[in-house]
């Protein structure tokens, strides 16, 4: 009879096994996996020596136990179905108040030819309740690699990683630790596996502290220059809401296979959101995490001081037991920007069987550090690569109102306040973001749609090429930026009209805040990207013949929605956008010249607003058919007259007179205006020249504009300081792509 793969991982058919020392293995033929079993007796002192202490926090529901309680005989296999296990730990830890039978499983590998084994001790918990996504039968995983040359009974531990949340997520990793014994420390609800190797055994330290060492020597991630390990978050100060569970479409304590669980049986009313979209910000009032109750070994040393002891159980009789686990895949959902509405994207996460894991015969294939991973090849000898060097980088920040900026006119981004989790379209599993950033390891190469969402904040997303062998940072510059719930925009480009240009890019850029959005975005022609309303930006769409045409954004306080009904690429579009501005520069800054809101400026009755939308549904018409700036040309330039004369006359506040400093800064952008509407008119009639001489002008009188207030030094009114001169560098800048900008 041939050997299955399962009896050549586990080394469960019959023969004898040499002592540990003598490294024989038993493998099958056909399927050689790069390490095997010791003998059974060297392999439980190994996982003895190294049994970890555990650690949960206060909320914890599921302990590690023995899914093989739970377990039935279906169609010939024993099994052991998720709504079985569930139920049944539930009904057993209400009846004894106890958790119900703490165990641990153990896994023992070792290197073919070196002196290097492994011990895996492997936790079973009946489900995983996280921030979107939730299981049956979540197994964890802590790794100590054990240097087996070294002095002492057991050899020396030379690595320990634990296991995060998913395989795409960074391990919790220390290398050459001074502690014999980890310590596990568990995600309430999830179980990542946080280390604990340093004097505080029972809480989360990423960072060193004055007397003491971190929980984690992983290399920094270069994008926020902190150690690439997932963590625990509310260990760290980061508020991680999770959500509520439910299963076709009621809560999970409803369903009628599930009658020993009510609502107090899932994570507590404190931890946990109805959903991300239902609140209108981030929750900043969630508790931080609280040590609960802790496990130990028990036939070790620190069984006496702890809540509980568990036992250890080898792994292979599992395998032995038990052919499957099963139960309905529970789904979670991400909302995705479109054009119409957000589309809610359904996904599936699940989990297998350990030994169905590569990491269960190959631990190195877990060692997500790659410093890590090359130092056991090279101490070791060991014939294998680099693993996976490919990561897909982003940190989330959190849009807020300038404080800088005049209101409604600038926003700035600040680290984000709660915890997220981000998606690639091709992966089946979501992720969480530790310290506010998303990390994705082994993405394949190739197209990706990259999601990100946070409890109360509107959703992110953007497509992205991934080559496979390297970094990709997304978002603006590795910032993926969001703005919550109540105060998200959504900025909407409509390029379906088979007559108007694609859109293949976009970058929105806040005057104060920067770029807040560059790339891709997720829908092809129908394309719509959140923005906070406090913003003023400038979005700049590339169509797929590398065409650019930008556009003024300004939300007004009440909008919801702006859309670009008409998309237009080329010089003419790029010359409006900067009569647009402009006009918008001096309609704004004589408002705070006058001191004045600018719905109480009093323009002449010719004159347009020039992008502020004032309803719900706001409309930037991408064409040349509207006329709105050309009407905020004429007004700005009579306005500018009016304010001379005015202010020779008496008629204007006696502050615009000193020194004529609003006169020369406002009067070159009118002109500055004028010459940018002419640029437009010439462009749109093919006359590339006559339309570059035009904005070179109107570069000319950005410039002077600039000097004036700048030689004004602190006369203005700082409002009128700030946003003028943000305006004007914006001016410039765009001034000078229209110039490069072909017809």
């Amino acid at each position: 009879m041939g050997v299955t793969r399962r009896q050549a991982l586990l080394g469960g058919v019959g023969a004898s096994v040499a002592a540990l020392g003598a490294g024989a293995f038993v493998t099958s033929a056909d399927e050689r996996p790069p390490t095997g079993q010791p003998d059974a007796a060297d392999a439980r002192r190994l996982a003895e020596a190294y049994a970890p202490d555990l650690y949960f926090g206060v909320g914890e529901r599921w302990y590690p136990t023995d899914p093989r309680r739970y377990a039935s005989e279906r169609g010939g296999e024993t099994v052991v179905d998720g709504f079985d296990a569930l139920d049944g730990y539930t009904a057993e830890f209400e009846a004894t108040g106890e958790p119900p039978a703490p165990t641990v499983f153990y896994n023992v590998r070792r290197y073919r030819g070196t002196e290097l084994a492994v011990v895996q001790f492997w936790f079973y918990s009946v489900f995983d309740q996280f921030t979107s996504n939730f299981h049956w039968h979540d197994w964890e995983l802590l790794q100590v690699f054990v240097d087996l040359s070294a002095d002492g009974e057991v050899g020396a531990p030379a690595l320990f990683v634990a296991s995060a949340h998913s395989r795409s997520v960074p391990n919790n990793e220390f290398i050459n630790p001074e502690t014999d014994r980890a310590s596990v420390i568990s995600e309430v609800g999830s179980h990542s596996s946080a280390l604990g190797v340093n004097r505080t055994r029972d809480a989360f330290e990423r960072l060193p502290g004055a007397a003491d060492i971190a929980d984690v020597n992983n290399g920094l991630l270069d994008l926020v220059d902190l150690p690439a390990a997932y963590g625990l978050p509310r260990d760290e100060g980061f508020a991680l809401p999770f959500a509520l569970p439910e299963l076709d479409g009621a809560p999970m304590y409803d369903h009628p296979r599930l009658p020993n669980v009510d609502r107090e049986d899932l994570l507590p009313d404190e931890l946990t959101v109805r959903s991300f979209a239902g609140l209108p910000s981030p929750p900043v009032d969630l508790p931080a995490r609280e040590p609960g109750r802790q496990f130990a070994f028990e036939g070790g040393d620190g069984a006496g001081d702890a809540d509980h002891t568990y036992a250890l159980a080898p792994m292979a009789d599992v395998a032995a037991d038990l052919d499957d686990t099963t139960g309905p895949r529970l789904s979670f959902e991400f909302s995705v920007p479109s054009f119409a509405e957000d589309a809610i994207a359904s996904h599936i996460t699940a989990s297998s069987l350990p030994f169905d894991q590569p990491r269960f015969s190959d631990p190195l294939a877990d060692v997500t550090d790659l410093d890590h991973r090359r130092a056991m090849v090279d101490r070791f000898g060991l014939d294998a690569g680099d693993g996976p060097t490919d990561l897909v980088v982003a940190a989330v920040r959190e849009a807020r109102p300038a404080a800088d900026a005049p209101e409604g006119n600038g926003i700035e981004t600040r680290e984000s306040r709660a915890e997220g989790v981000a998606l690639l379209e091709s992966e089946p599993t979501a992720v969480p973001t530790f310290n506010g950033v998303v990390a994705l390891r082994g993405v394949a190469a190739g197209e990706h749609r990259l999601t990100v969402n946070a409890a109360g904040v509107a959703p992110y997303a953007q497509r992205l090429d991934h080559d496979g062998a390297g970094t990709t940072t997304a978002g603006a510059d590795g910032d993926v930026v969001v703005s919550a719930n109540e105060d998200a925009v959504k900025l909407r480009f409509d390029a379906s009209d088979p007559e108007a240009p694609s859109v293949a890019s976009l970058a929105v850029t806040d005057d104060f805040g920067g770029t807040v959005y560059d790339g891709r975005p997720a829908d092809g022609d129908r394309v719509g990207v959140y923005v906070h309303r406090a913003g003023a930006y400038t979005a700049e769409v590339t169509d797929g013949e590398g065409r650019t045409g930008t556009y003024r954004v300004n939300p007004a306080p009440d909008q919801t929605t702006a859309t670009v009904a008409n998309v237009e690429t080329g010089k003419a579009a790029a010359a409006r956008f900067l009569a647009t501005l402009l006009a918008e520069t001096f309609e704004q800054g004589l408002a705070l010249a006058l001191g004045v809101d600018l719905d109480a400026l009093q323009l002449p009755d010719d004159t347009a607003e020039s992008g502020r939308e004032r309803d719900g549904e706001g409309e930037v018409d991408g064409t040349d058919t509207a006329d709105g700036d050309d009407q905020a040309v004429d007004g700005a330039r009579t306005t500018v007259d009016d304010l001379v004369d005015g202010a020779a006359a008496g008629r204007f506040p006696a502050r615009l007179k000193e020194e004529g400093v609003y006169v020369r800064t406002l009067g070159p952008v009118a002109d500055a205006v004028e010459a940018a509407r002419t640029a437009r008119e010439a462009a749109a009639t093919g006359d590339a020249a006559a339309a570059n001489d035009a904005l070179r002008g109107a570069l000319a009188d950005v410039a002077s504009a600039r000097e004036a207030l700048a030689a004004a030094g602190s006369q203005p009114r700082a409002a009128f300081r700030t946003l003028v001169s943000a305006r004007l560098s914006t001016a410039r800048t765009r001034a000078e792509a229209a110039i490069d900008t072909e017809l």
